[in-house]
């Protein structure tokens, strides 16, 4: 029997390439319809997993979404976040790697929406290119939501905590709220893995952070926040898997 993992992530790569070339034609149109593609693929990527592999989506707090100018920043543990909170925010920017521009396509539409591409090695010139584009995107429009992932990378469940400067420094130079989220993705979709596991993946909105705090009582405020909700999630998680829970790091 072919594993439904396996099943799943044959089907979410052939409804990606179906999605980008059947919705190529808005690459001519105002960016404001780049967004339709993407809820199209989000939606058809949450019934795959679904009916595939049987994980179900829960979002708690939705009414802490920001759809004004802020900072979102989430725990990343796997692929199902990114498209996720494209989907549910109302027009979000992220900040990634600059190589996902260079895909035949894909990298048109990360171009229209004005996603922000970071350099990763050349840090201080970097966070200076990063800064300027999230001060135009921010005030864009109606304003934007930058998505920052704060460790910068995904990272399993239970892995120390490794912040990054750079959400600390938009925080500072944007002077906007920040809303952190936590999640438990991780347990059932793994960074680096095929495996998929049936249950319910968990994404929180926490309590948006003001501006204009102190660099480091907003440092510690975001780390403990994420890690502290993300570790009570995860347990929830194991808890519904019948599993021990795996002992992790600390909250700050």
């Amino acid at each position: 029997m072919v594993p439904r993992a396996l099943v799943f992530n044959v089907a979410f790569y052939l409804n990606t390439i179906v999605q980008v070339l059947l919705w190529s034609p808005v690459l001519l149109l105002p960016r404001r319809f780049i967004w339709k593609p993407v809820h199209s693929w989000a939606t058809v990527t949450h019934w795959l997993l679904r009916t595939i592999c049987g994980t179900r989506v829960e979002i708690r707090h939705p009414e802490r979404i920001p759809t004004g100018p802020a900072i979102v920043a989430p725990k990343h543990q796997s692929t199902w976040e990114t498209y996720t909170l494209a989907d549910l925010l109302n027009d979000p920017v992220f900040v990634f790697k600059r190589e996902l521009v260079w895909i035949p396509i894909f990298g048109w539409y990360v171009a229209k929406a004005r996603m922000i591409p970071v350099q990763r090695g050349a840090r201080a010139i970097a966070l200076a290119s990063v800064t300027i584009r999230a001060h135009e995107e921010i005030r864009a429009d109606d304003g934007r939501q930058i998505i920052m992932f704060p460790e910068g990378t995904r990272r399993a469940v239970g892995a120390e905590p490794a912040y990054k400067y750079g959400v600390v420094h938009l925080y500072e130079e944007l002077g906007v709220p920040c809303v952190p989220v936590a999640l438990n993705a991780g347990v059932y979709w793994p960074r680096r893995s095929l495996r998929i596991r049936p249950g319910k993946i968990i994404m929180e909105f926490l309590e948006p952070i003001p501006p204009g705090l102190d660099k480091d009582v907003f440092t510690k405020r975001l780390q403990t926040s994420i890690e502290t909700a993300t570790a009570r999630l995860v347990a929830e998680a194991n808890a519904a898997l019948g599993e021990k829970p795996a002992p992790g790091p600390k909250a700050p």
